[in-house]
């Protein structure tokens, strides 16, 4: 009987040291919320990402970009200009593909400043990093996101 109240009494104290361990290591404890979101840092550095994890963060920036308004973030990529006859400015993107190369994601930037396209700029497709806080603007009727830069890194 000691034996078995001993056995009992090791498996109870092994049981709370793992819990005490897994709260400790980040492991959610039992009952806990787990839709919870995670804070966003004030500085979201997407160029030390692997390929995989920088385009699941572009991925939720974009489904989720109130939750990134203010932040600071720095980004690679290849440049990219589009013209909206709408609107009528042109827009500029760091293009950031996923590790398979087969999709890519724009993350729209604007230079601060007074800078002229395409005098100023790269040219499209050349490898840049842009670093910015990421605001929100109106344009017809409409709200978009975009990084406002203070310069742009040819990085070769």
């Amino acid at each position: 009987m000691k034996k078995v109240l001993s056995i009992l009494m090791s498996l109870c104290l092994l049981c709370m040291l793992a819990a005490g361990c897994a709260e400790k290591a980040g492991i959610p404890a039992e009952g806990a919320d787990l839709t919870a979101k995670a804070a966003i840092p004030d500085f979201v550095d997407l160029t030390k990402l692997s390929s995989t994890m920088v385009y699941a963060e572009v991925y939720n920036i974009m489904s989720s970009p109130t939750d990134y308004e203010g932040k600071t973030i720095k980004a690679g990529g290849r440049y990219k200009a589009e013209r909206y006859e709408l609107a009528g400015p042109y827009y500029h993107f760091v293009v950031i593909a996923d590790a398979a190369a087969c999709c890519a994601q724009g993350l729209e930037f604007a230079w601060a400043g007074d800078h002229a396209y395409p005098k100023d700029y790269p040219k499209d497709g050349a490898p840049i990093e842009v670093t910015g806080v990421f605001e929100s603007y109106e344009e017809l009727g409409e709200t978009y996101y975009h990084l406002i830069v203070d310069d742009i890194i040819v990085s070769g």
